[in-house]
């Protein structure tokens, strides 16, 4: 995993543990969005891994009815999804 990602993945580790607490939990989506960040980041790297958890995190809004939204499978996944 490259330092970017490290990086990244850290401060949603933050944001999971100092923040996400206070607003309490409200993601409409499974896996949550800071889940999935860490999921995209961990297959795709910095520059898709960040791009796909933006558009995620965009489409987290009241008109979107949410549900099960998994991570799309990376280059080298196996696991059926």
């Amino acid at each position: 995993m490259s330092p970017g990602s490290r990086v990244l993945i850290a401060l949603i580790r933050v944001y999971q543990r100092l923040i996400s607490p206070l607003l309490g939990p409200h993601c409409r989506f499974t896996p949550t969005c800071s889940h999935y960040g860490i999921e995209a980041l961990r297959r795709f790297g910095v520059l898709k891994g960040s791009w796909l958890t933006m558009k995620r995190v965009l489409k987290c809004h009241p008109l979107n009815p949410g549900g099960d939204d998994p991570v799309p499978p990376g280059p080298f996944d196996t696991r059926e999804h």
